[in-house]
């Protein structure tokens, strides 16, 4: 589960994997052209609304997101067969996992003997979990009577194992020396795994909103409406597709930021449908029983993935020319007929909502209404708690600088106070309070929105713990700059400390303004996320056809950033948003909780621009 030897797949497999990559490419890029399309005049339209709204108060932190670099010794299970060999590991701060043979060849600059992205793994500290998971893996067939050899690599008890376990690739198992190590490495580790699979969540682009969007209406037109896992991506896969197909690292050109998540998500959305078949296909013939089935069929998938991989990075890479002149190309023509583009959206709006309006109402009250205020409550009550604790972090360090100025330190003890008090939003073991309560509730979470088919709860997690992170980083940035502002060499200690506390104040006033506007942001965003897709499954027999007699209209506009479909979309969505600022107004007890996440096209565009200043309200939100 470590070496990597010759591919089990034969030609003709790799041939047949190119054609369904191909074919995968075929039916995902015409999606992808019109939500370009969508995107452009989505911009152009936000910048005809005049900002007005106060932004935040918080500075924004300008230190990109990164996991603090950790590094040590630890024993790997590696080769075939699988022995456990010491090597020495490295967590880079862009999150990607490498090992050495030793440090001194780290230390030297010497290539690592391996790499991986940590996108889509989770962590397992647990033997005796990392084992049953294999058990249940590839299990026998009822007529397979052959006795399993005993694997006593796998079973010898080790004290304190790591397990890297993905859906599709090679697992990765390592074990610490201690206890405390094995912590430290799991707080990292999950770290780099929140930090790779969260690239297009925290994204703004434009074209990232794009994507996303042509690949939820390209897996509904497969039937798959619920929200999951999927689009948790980064633009670490780049580096896994270079090594195996030789990509320059910047296929994607200028807007690689927010492209490169793209190849993850796509081998993810390609892997899915291909999975039944493979295990339908190959399980039965793969070598050995039990457990050495099990990593057979994790290197068979491994291989898979790689190919898929390939194959949606020559996709990409043929497109994305076409992409930088059709993007260039779409805001030339759609600039100057953006008024009429907007009025004509906003009068087909009208038309369809007066049709679908009864089987919308009647499905929000039957299946939405009952549910929606412990949604609610819930999804408060894991952002707040989350958030809370940040505060108490935030006051904790503050106050903690205060302590030191006031006891006179030395320059040296100060600069490192401060060091210390900058790097508190990357440090996992401080943070871990904060997402640990973010954690909390997915048990609670996973059994409310089970009913709506919402699969994304590592996502939302992931989301609540990103929002503690940057909030926290923003609060940092704020103090620091303030306290930089009015500390002068004219003072003395107490002095100093006295404008600290000053600083203090203005910084936790605005963090509590910043807090309490993000709680609305992201309940608000993961509610559609969990009732969108929910509710436009329930009306696809119903409606879908009443969009047929307002087609016609739409298309002698003969613009591609207008469809029928992502019309009717918004008017669900506006639906939605009513009835969850209601509920909000009501949880929050506030006159005006509407704020529309930023990237997020949560308001149709219609009514006369009744909602104009809905839909300038910007913020984060899962996209």
């Amino acid at each position: 589960m470590g070496g990597r030897p010759s591919s089990p797949l034969d030609k003709r497999q790799q041939q047949h994997l190119r054609g369904q990559v191909d074919a995968l490419m075929k039916n995902f890029l015409p999606q992808y052209r019109v939500q370009l399309a969508a995107s452009v005049l989505r911009q152009i339209s936000r910048e005809l609304v005049p900002q007005e709204l106060a932004g935040c108060q918080l500075l924004h932190s300008k230190k990109l997101p990164r996991v603090r670099e950790h590094r040590g010794p630890l024993i790997q299970l590696q080769g075939h067969p699988p022995q456990w060999q010491p090597i020495f590991c490295v967590l880079r701060g862009d999150g990607r996992l490498e090992w050495f043979s030793h440090k001194e060849e780290y230390e030297h600059g010497g290539r690592p003997l391996g790499s991986a992205a940590l996108t889509g793994y989770t962590v397992l500290t647990s033997q005796r979990e990392y084992l049953h998971l294999l058990d249940t893996l590839c299990p026998d067939s009822p007529g397979d009577q052959t006795q399993e050899e005993p694997d006593p690599l796998l079973e010898m008890p080790v004290n304190f194992p790591l397990f890297l376990q993905h859906p599709f690739r090679r697992h990765l198992c390592f074990s610490a020396a201690t206890g405390e190590m094995q912590r430290a490495w799991r707080l990292a580790l999950q770290g780099g795994i929140r930090l790779r699979g969260t690239v297009l969540q925290r994204s703004q682009a434009p074209a990232a909103h794009a994507f996303l969007d042509a690949i939820r209406l390209y897996r509904q037109h497969k039937g798959h409406f619920c929200h999951d896992d999927m689009t948790l991506g980064s633009d670490a896969e780049v580096s896994a597709a270079q090594a195996r197909t030789g990509t320059p690292r910047n296929f994607l050109g200028p807007q690689r930021s927010s492209g490169s998540p793209l190849l993850q998500v796509l081998t993810a959305v390609l892997m899915r449908e291909l999975l039944q078949v493979l295990q339908a296909q190959t399980q039965a013939g793969l070598r050995g029983t039990g457990r050495a089935r099990a990593r057979a069929w994790t290197e068979l998938l491994d291989a898979v993935y790689a190919a898929v991989l390939a194959g949606a990075s020559a996709g990409l890479r043929a497109f994305q020319p076409e992409k930088d002149e059709l993007l260039a190309a779409l805001d030339r023509t759609i600039r100057p007929d953006v008024d009429h583009l907007l009025s004509l959206r906003g009068r087909v709006s009208i038309k369809l909502l007066a049709e679908v309006q009864g089987p919308l109402e009647s499905c929000l009250r039957r299946k939405v209404d009952a549910q929606l205020p412990r949604l609610t409550q819930t999804l408060l009550n894991t952002v707040e708690a989350a958030l809370a604790a940040v505060q108490t972090l935030l006051v904790q360090g503050m106050d903690r600088l205060s302590r030191h100025l006031r006891g006179s330190p030395s320059s040296t003890r100060l600069r490192k106070e401060v060091y210390s008090f900058g790097e508190m939003p990357w440090d996992p073991e401080l943070m871990q309070t904060c997402y640990r309560e973010a954690e909390r509730s997915r048990g609670r979470l996973g059994q409310l929105v089970a009913a709506f088919g919402f699969s994304g709860v590592r996502s939302l997690v992931f989301g609540a713990q990103d929002l503690s992170q940057q909030l926290m980083a923003d609060a940092v940035a704020t103090f620091l700059q303030l306290a930089d502002q009015c500390l002068t060499t004219a003072l003395d200690c107490i002095q100093a400390a006295q404008q600290l506390e000053k600083v203090r104040g203005r910084v936790l006033k605005k963090f509590q303004s910043d807090s309490s506007s993000a709680q609305r942001r992201f309940v608000r965003g993961w509610q559609i996320c969990i009732f969108l897709p929910f509710v436009l499954s329930q009306l696809e027999p119903s409606c879908k056809a009443e969009l047929r007699e307002f087609e016609g209209e739409v298309l002698a506009v003969g613009s591609p950033a207008l469809t029928i479909e992502g019309i009717y979309e918004d008017v669900i969505r506006g639906a939605l948003l009513q009835r969850i600022d209601r509920e909000l107004k009501k949880a929050l007890g506030a006159s005006d909780v509407s704020c529309a996440p930023d990237g997020c096209s949560e308001v149709p565009w219609n009514q006369a621009q009744a909602d104009e200043k809905t839909e300038a309200q910007r913020g984060t939100c899962p996209k």
